[in-house]
């Protein structure tokens, strides 16, 4: 439709995720790519110069923003989809003003900048500023030097945000400095640690915005906003459907993921917490709140033979032995209403497409939500067949999706759902959080039992 210019094939591009290594070139061959048009790879890399759009979205008056974070998900990247600024571009066109890019690493930042001098909306940045930190800005505002942002754009690491402390309170900062602004920030919300510590400060920073913040909130998990999750949501709310089970698949392609960040524990608290929240808060996207007491897990440590991987793409022996990340990690749970739930996440495949898909369960009802990512569809089969429909949506970016309906949402516009807010990622943080730690009790339990020890330094 509107998009039909830029999104021609955007879901036919492999799958590879901003933690795998952003110098590496797309490796594409064959049909793989000829398919990756030009106006594909402009979405993915600040790089291209796109063409000129004219969506009815870009008119209008000027839209002032700041951007915190200048790494992959704020600006994207050759290797993955994940581009905030990008949708927000495509969204508001010309009217997107961009005053400052939030990053303590200027280099960085300006290395961003000055690519973004090639593309459609160049003027969107051609006075934006970079400063170390929110308060900067604040100060240039107060001396007059900057306008109250109408939006906050936020993809810093979330091991900076999401708490309260002076080096996790980037959005109370927001609620203190600007009040009326809006916010939209990735998920995870937060990947702090202690784990029971980062889980009440997210909470606490929910209550502190509910009260206090009278502009929009919008947590980045996209999956919701995907044409066949909202089909499924569709088909279960047009028949009176309860939900019974849900299982969920993700399985890595973890050739490419060569940041060592990503395999270190204490970095980004591993894979279910970084990696696998899509899925988990996809889960509870449709089976509703979680049971934690009823939850049971097991891992792939990476110190089992299973857990010896053959395609690593950088050297592990950088990590020390106990703060690698697990290999395979299998749930399974009860909702609070009395469905059963489960998941498995995997680093199994090399390089290539990822393998996710959700199962959904009713009575009569059977749904398979497949390949999120890339050309997803939805497959039901409904009472009185054994056979399934398959209901294909073709150009879908549900990236572009949540942030259509962010800014509709501030403007007032046609789409102005917001759905997934800070209090029901908050929900999400703390399953992801609760099957990590029942996947170490297992382990520990399991080693106890052997006579293992565990890995040290």
């Amino acid at each position: 439709m509107l998009l039909s210019r830029i999104l021609p094939a955007v879901s036919r591009l492999p799958r590879r995720f901003p933690l795998q290594n952003p110098i590496r070139p797309l490796t594409m061959t064959g049909v793989q790519n000829s398919k990756a048009t030009p106006e594909v790879r402009g979405l993915q890399a600040p790089t291209y110069e796109a063409p000129d759009l004219k969506l009815p979205s870009h008119e209008g008056p000027q839209f002032d923003a700041i951007m915190v974070g200048a790494g992959f998900a704020m600006f994207g990247s050759p290797e993955g989809p994940w581009n905030m600024a990008r949708r927000a571009e495509v969204k508001l066109g010309p009217r997107l003003k961009v005053h400052a890019v939030i990053d303590p690493n200027e280099p960085r930042a300006r290395a961003c900048l000055d690519e973004k001098a090639k593309v459609f909306v160049r003027d969107s940045y051609k006075d934006t500023v970079i400063l170390p930190n929110l308060a900067a800005y604040a100060e240039k505002v107060k001396a007059g030097a900057a306008p109250v942002p109408k939006a906050v754009f936020v993809a810093s690491p979330p091991q900076f945000r999401g708490g309260l402390e002076s080096h996790t309170d980037l959005e109370v900062q927001i609620n203190k400095f600007f009040p009326e602004s809006a916010i939209f920030v990735e998920k995870p919300i937060a990947t702090g640690a202690p784990w029971d510590k980062s889980v009440n400060q997210s909470k606490e920073v929910g209550t502190i915005l509910e009260k206090q913040h009278k502009g929009v909130v919008s947590v980045g998990h996209c999956l919701r906003y995907l044409k066949s999750a909202q089909l499924l949501k569709k088909i279960l709310e047009e028949n009176n459907l309860t939900v019974m089970a849900t299982f969920g698949r993700y399985i890595m392609s973890y050739e490419l993921a060569v940041k060592p960040e990503f395999w270190t524990l204490s970095k980004c608290q591993g894979p279910i917490i970084e990696n696998g929240t899509h899925l988990a808060d996809l889960c509870r996207y449709f089976g509703g709140d979680v049971d934690l007491d009823s939850l049971s897990a097991h891992a792939i440590e990476a110190d089992e033979k299973l857990g010896q991987l053959s395609k690593l793409g950088f050297d592990e022996s950088v990590i020390p032995p106990y703060e690698r990340i697990p290999r395979v990690t299998q749930a399974s749970w009860k909702f609070t209403n009395g469905a059963v739930g489960s998941l498995l996440h995997g680093l199994i495949l090399h390089d290539g497409d990822y393998a996710i898909e959700l199962e959904v369960y009713a009575d009569g009802y059977q749904f398979i939500l497949q390949d999120p990512y890339g050309e997803a569809k939805l497959l039901v089969r409904r009472p009185g067949s054994a056979e399934f429909e398959t209901i294909d949506t073709p150009n879908d970016d549900p990236y572009y999706n949540e942030m259509s309906n962010f800014i509709d949402a501030v403007e007032g516009g046609d789409d102005p759902r917001i759905l997934s807010g800070w209090d029901d990622a908050a929900k999400s943080y703390e399953f992801t959080w609760a099957i990590r730690n029942a996947s170490e009790k297992s382990s520990a339990e399991r080693r106890q039992r052997q006579g293992i020890p565990a890995p040290s330094a």
